[in-house]
């Protein structure tokens, strides 16, 4: 039951400043969606941060790697509205932006991830 509850208080803390980093990054004039990406590659990185310092000499114990990983990324990165946003873009018929943003979000975010891993070694 312990463990539920750390992935709830995460996964809570984590969409709740996902919200509030896409309305505060969305409202841009270039028709993307600025706060979903920004959101997923900071989720990336702090990913592979979190993992590396879990995997590295066991920095950080189950209990804060569920809290922290399981729990306040997922619930702060966004995949489910990235996957929405694009079929937006495909619905519109707006290839360019469609293109970009998987793009540039699929691309960033593994580079992220990987950069993540760096900073901790």
């Amino acid at each position: 039951m312990k463990q539920v509850l750390l992935v709830f208080l995460g996964g809570g803390i984590g969409s709740a400043l996902r919200f509030l980093m896409s309305k505060w990054l969305n409202n841009n004039t270039y028709n993307l969606p600025f706060g979903t990406f920004a959101v997923n590659l900071l989720g990336s990185l702090l990913i592979g941060v979190l993992i590396g310092l879990a995997s590295r000499n066991n920095l950080l114990s189950n209990h804060q790697t569920l809290l922290l990983v399981t729990g306040f990324c997922g619930g702060f990165t966004t995949f489910s509205a990235f996957a929405f946003e694009n079929y937006n873009f495909l619905k519109s018929g707006d290839i360019s932006n469609f293109l970009l943003y998987i793009l540039g979000s699929v691309i960033l975010g593994i580079i992220a991830v990987f950069l993540g891993f760096f900073l901790v070694k």
